[in-house]
């Protein structure tokens, strides 16, 4: 397949480099200073699962340098995603069909609006990484999935072929037939996940040693369930409790990509997630009282 990544951060040149390792053309559309960056560096994969090197990976800064593409990864922050939107535009012009792994639910609409129902796949991602000072990948636990979907029916042809692509690639991919319900399951995991880890600035394993904040990760995971239901989609307490059980399996250590952007100064992804839930319970007329708690503790560091 010839694949474009947006959003060359660890899970955009993670999964790009596990496709090129398989033979798969990918070519990476990168700001400047990313650019620069790989250019001196190149992207290297560090895993569990197998190191792979990629020394001079193909780059591009507009996304009219681009000619044949089949597929765009859309891995970039979800406040960054009005910023991709003519990119989107002129790759979609030429056939692509995108496959958007952000976090959260509402920007499926927002790009189907923009590029079209029939342009949009289903996607989400499990991967706990980030990127070093020399810009390589540190892939620091054994998940490292993708799950993907068909949202309209003319996708079908295209997301057979992605799953023999991922078949192909060094980690776990999977074909979902109900890829809105995943996309909720993961929004329910990770609002829950990145929520308390980031609003108590401490790894998931410091969290469970007190059991009145660790209970709170399991009443976020609830409020997701009900803002899921009532928005159509059919998740039950036995999510919730996989979901919980999902992070009390998680080792110590681990903790969110938000976490990670809060110690390291970066704008967090909290409107996008967070903000996200209350506004659409908000369209409902649902109360969610312990994300908004969550939100309102972490507001203040969206910008740091």
């Amino acid at each position: 397949m010839k694949i474009v990544v947006i959003g060359a951060g660890a899970l955009g040149a993670y999964f790009g480099g596990r496709w090129q390792e398989a033979g798969h053309e990918v070519t990476f559309l990168v700001r400047e200073r990313r650019a620069k960056q790989i250019q001196v560096n190149g992207i290297h994969i560090h895993s569990p699962y197998g190191d792979y090197k990629m020394e001079n990976p193909a780059i591009i800064r507009e996304a009219d340098e681009a000619e044949d593409v089949d597929l765009v990864f859309l891995s970039v922050k979800g406040y960054h995603l009005p910023g991709t939107m003519e990119d989107l535009k002129t790759l979609t012009s030429k056939g692509a069909k995108v496959l958007p792994v952000l976090n959260g639910v509402e920007h499926i609409p927002t790009l189907q609006k923009e590029l079209g129902e029939e342009t949009v796949i289903g996607g989400l991602s499990f991967i706990i990484a980030t990127l070093d000072e020399q810009g390589h990948v540190v892939h620091s636990a054994k998940v490292h999935d993708l799950v993907f979907g068909a949202l309209h029916q003319s996708q079908q042809e295209l997301v057979d072929e992605l799953g023999l692509a991922c078949d192909q690639a060094n980690f776990d991919g999977r074909l979902s037939t109900d890829i809105l319900k995943e996309l909720w399951k993961k929004y329910m995991f990770i609002t829950a996940f990145s929520g308390i880890t980031t609003a108590t600035n401490l790894p998931i394993g410091e969290i469970r040693k007190h059991p009145e904040t660790h209970h709170i990760a399991r009443k976020i995971l609830e409020e997701m369930k009900q803002l899921a239901n009532s928005h159509g989609i059919e998740l039950t307490d036995k999510h919730v409790d996989k979901a919980f059980e999902s992070i009390n399996n998680l080792d110590g250590e681990a903790t969110s990509s938000m976490h990670q952007d809060r110690r390291k100064g970066l704008t967090l992804e909290v409107e996008h997630l967070h903000g996200g839930a209350l506004r659409l319970g908000e369209a409902v007329d649902l109360k969610l009282p312990y994300i908004e708690s969550i939100y309102g503790i972490i507001k203040p560091f969206e910008n740091a």
